[in-house]
């Protein structure tokens, strides 16, 4: 009787792949290393010359006037309701605000300030909905300003 013949080990596992994993890590390390990380910047591009909040480290050009700025802050009181403050204003629907604003507007033009030279800044509370921003947002453009930028959740 030969009870040793069935006690034998089988290696029928496949291929090794341990010298293909290291070809391959070694190509993706070299790929990595004499590839450029440096994206197109057309999708970057900027014609804005000065920051005036800083950061360009550049100094302001000859004759430069900053926009004038005009804040509106919205808050939202209650569920399903918005309040936005302008200034010393106080409103709560948006065509009272875009009535405002056009007030404002021309209060401001008649000081010197065109619409083109002030910034309209909306200022939400944390708890306010986007449907209220959205409404702030186009009360500000239907009054006739032309830049409207978004300031972080106060």
């Amino acid at each position: 009787m030969r009870f040793g013949v069935n006690q034998r080990v089988h290696y029928d596992s496949g291929p090794n792949m341990t010298p293909m994993v290291d070809v391959v890590m070694v190509l993706l390390v070299f790929l990595m290393l004499a590839g450029s990380f440096a994206g197109q910047e057309h999708y970057l591009v900027s014609n804005q010359v000065f920051n005036p909040r800083g950061g360009g480290g550049q100094a302001p050009p000859p004759g430069y006037v900053p926009d004038q700025p005009l804040e509106i802050k919205i808050d939202s009181p209650a569920p399903g309701r918005f309040v936005a403050r302008v200034e010393s204003l106080q409103v709560d629907d948006p065509q009272k605000l875009v009535a405002a604003l056009v007030q404002m507007r021309d209060r401001l033009a008649k000081a010197g300030n065109p619409p083109e030279k002030v910034s309209v800044i909306l200022s939400p509370a944390r708890d306010v909905q986007y449907a209220f921003l959205i409404d702030a947002y186009q009360s500000a453009l239907q009054a006739g300003f032309t830049k409207v930028t978004f300031a972080p959740a106060r």
